[in-house]
């Protein structure tokens, strides 16, 4: 599915006024989700002695940038939405860049790990490998990607106004490997339940 120039800004935009527009909403709705596997997952894979510089790709209002930030690491948050960004920064004490997941400008080799939970699928396939290039470019040598995505079928569109690709545990793979990552783990989301109770997909990535 090839998206014209149009179809991608309105991607982008598009969703981050869904956002927007349902910032306190969606962090009532999340402020208390338990997502320490997710962290520690991406905090174990890292080599080296902490503390770590790490970003928050995707931070939202806030609550995991606090996490990482209360465990000691320096950590950055990214958010294309506004609001997200306000709230971050105000819950967080962080600081928080304000980037369009498709206009990215990120240092090169400055980050330890990166942390993409729930938020990597709203990049339209046909953009993602670069997207991947670029966060894979802002590791350090041997850094560390943790990236956590609702799963499906490899289809893509509009969702109740956000606009998000769904891809499969190989098709991932597929996008992170040519990206220059080599696989650390996988697991689904939620624990304990069966696969088909179980939407979420989470990776862990070394730079190669």
């Amino acid at each position: 599915m090839n998206l014209d120039p149009k179809e991608l800004e309105d991607a982008g935009r598009l969703t981050v006024k869904h956002y927007d527009d349902s910032a306190e909403s969606f962090w009532e709705g999340t402020r208390d989700h338990d997502v320490r596997q997710n962290i520690a997952a991406l905090l174990d894979h890292i080599a080296g002695e902490p503390p770590f510089t790490l970003l928050d790709f995707g931070c939202g209002p806030g609550r995991d940038l606090k996490t990482f930030s209360d465990l000691g690491h320096r950590a950055i948050g990214l958010d294309g939405s506004e609001k997200f960004a306000a709230m971050a920064r105000a819950h967080s004490g962080c600081e928080v860049w304000k980037q369009d997941f498709l206009k990215l400008d990120l240092p090169i080799e400055h980050f330890d790990g990166i942390f993409a939970n729930a938020t990597l699928f709203h990049a339209p396939a046909q953009e993602l490998p670069r997207v991947l290039g670029q966060l894979c470019a802002c590791l350090k040598a041997g850094g560390v990607l943790f990236a956590s995505n609702p799963r499906g079928g490899n289809e893509e569109g509009w969702s109740r106004g956000r606009y998000g690709a769904y891809h499969d545990l190989a098709a991932w793979r597929g996008f992170a490997t040519l990206a220059g990552f080599v696989e650390l783990a996988h697991y689904y989301r939620p624990e304990g339940l069966p696969r088909e109770k179980q939407p979420w997909l989470a990776t862990v990535w070394r730079k190669a």
